[in-house]
């Protein structure tokens, strides 16, 4: 793990302070900002920070919803849900670099090693993507 600054650290404990104080409830990023006296910035650095702490530590993973806001959970379904949402957002995000930046590249440079080996593994990726966000059978 790379190495964090305490004060990322600091923003953190504030932060997990913050949605104990509200759990099950959580909160939008505009109040956690104000319950804890930091800027976005600071907000979205503290929330990555424990992510990974969270991570490092087997705690309930930190996660974001529209009814919630950010939220520990430790619900499976609403982590399976939130994990094939987010699976499906990158989905969208691999097809767009494929038909849109990858295809096109090919397409004046047919030759390109760099493009055809880019190609292959961002097709790998889709399909891997595709394959985890849909729903077992």
């Amino acid at each position: 793990m790379a190495k964090r600054s305490a004060t990322a650290e600091r923003h953190a404990d504030l932060i997990r302070t913050a949605l104990f104080e509200v759990a099950p409830a959580g909160m939008v990023l505009t109040r956690l900002m104000g319950a804890c006296e930091l800027s976005r910035w600071q907000s979205r650095r503290g929330l990555a920070t424990l992510r990974d702490l969270c991570a490092e530590r087997g705690w309930p993973p930190v996660i974001w919803t529209r009814d919630l806001g950010y939220h520990f959970c430790a619900s499976e379904a609403e982590l399976e849900e939130w994990e094939r949402a987010w699976l499906s957002e990158k989905l969208t995000q691999f097809r767009r670099m494929i038909t849109g930046t990858i295809g096109p590249h090919l397409a004046l440079f047919p030759k390109s090693v760099w493009a055809g080996y880019l190609s292959d593994q961002m097709k790998a990726i889709e399909s891997n993507l595709a394959l985890a966000a849909r729903p077992p059978r």
